[in-house]
């Protein structure tokens, strides 16, 4: 099947999507083969960021995350709201496009009890739990947790992906500084542990989602469901239980490989806007799932075609365990079929 791709007036020669994958393609190239060449502006950025009482703060990953999504949001929903031919519900089969009515979409004063809902859970384990990242020495956790060196192995070094509480006292009554590492990445671990940890999360990601799916948990998650046109804004229409689960799953994906918080710090902009990319109910000309190579993203058509059938397409960013599963399943429902016609 052929799969037309739109730009902002009519058809998108697909020559120009070499562009974007031409420059992401020696960007990544170039940060792993030269990473000298990223160095020191790298290194002026993290000295920057690690001498700043806003970067080292507690809660600067969910602020950080809460400024991220805004812009990306707002961005996004106003090029739904002014360019209907880009939507995908007014896109037919035969090609040509309607314009349908734009769904009720909410202003941003109306968000604020959502924006609430979901920074405050994460405060909370900002300001009670030690933050631990990869490449700081155990002594300098144990000080932002208000530890004596004495007790670092007991309390930080043998639990490094288990949460630890802070040392709670008078003088250090919550968890308000992180303890960074003293050494900026490379640009070549940047972009593996990048790639590394995203990968790891659209894998977890999709067990999760297909538990969800099931008929126990089908309330947690029928929220995220409940739409009349899947749009930018559904991205965060989630259940406290599986926004929870979503923030948890990408901090772990992260923690297992011990990336950098610089590498966090990008993985929070990626992240952001993948998700949002694919609830964006458009077919946008540079969208991520033409740039890579065909058959590797999912992007914004195929998680659409998740929303309306509710039982295919689980996986968020890419296809892998998608295919893989839906090739299990059909060669399950062949072995059914085999063994019904052999039963006299």
């Amino acid at each position: 099947m052929t799969v037309s791709t739109y730009g902002l007036d009519g058809p998108l020669s697909l020559s120009s999507i070499w562009i974007p994958r031409s420059l992401l393609l020696l960007l990544i190239g170039s940060s792993i083969v030269k990473p000298e060449i990223y160095q020191p502006g790298l290194d002026l950025l993290y000295i920057s960021l690690r001498h700043s009482s806003i970067y080292t703060a507690s809660t600067f990953e969910t602020w950080w995350t809460v400024i991220t999504y805004a812009i990306v949001e707002v961005s996004y929903v106003y090029r739904y709201a002014h360019n209907p031919h880009l939507r995908l519900a007014n896109r037919k089969a035969d090609g040509t496009t309607s314009c349908k009515p734009i769904p009720k979409l909410q202003r941003p004063r109306q968000r604020i009890i959502e924006g609430l809902t979901y920074i405050f859970p994460l405060l909370l384990l900002d300001l009670t739990l030690v933050k631990k990242y990869g490449g700081v020495p155990v002594h300098d956790m144990a000080r932002s947790g208000n530890y004596h060196l004495s007790s670092l192995t007991k309390t930080i070094h043998g639990t490094f992906l288990a949460p630890t509480l802070h040392n709670f006292t008078l003088s250090s009554p919550l968890q308000t500084r992180r303890a960074l590492p003293v050494s900026p990445p490379t640009s070549r671990d940047l972009v593996l542990q990048l790639a590394t940890s995203l990968f790891i999360y659209d894998a977890l990601f999709f067990g999760f989602h297909l538990i969800l799916h099931h008929p126990f948990f089908a309330k947690v998650h029928s929220q995220h469901h409940n739409h009349q046109e899947i749009n930018p804004q559904i991205t965060n229409q989630l259940d406290i239980f599986e926004r929870l689960g979503l923030v948890l799953l990408a901090n772990f994906s992260l923690n297992i490989i011990g990336s950098h918080v610089l590498t966090r710090t990008a993985f929070v902009v990626t992240f952001v806007w993948l998700l949002v990319d694919i609830h964006s109910g458009m077919d946008l000309p540079w969208g991520y799932d033409k740039i890579l190579p065909k058959g590797w993203a999912a992007g914004s058509k195929r998680h659409s075609m998740h929303h309306r059938f509710g039982n295919i397409y689980y996986e968020p960013f890419f296809n892998w365990w998608d295919d893989a599963y839906e090739w299990i399943c059909r060669n399950n429902s062949r072995a059914r079929g085999r063994r019904g016609g052999s039963t006299p």
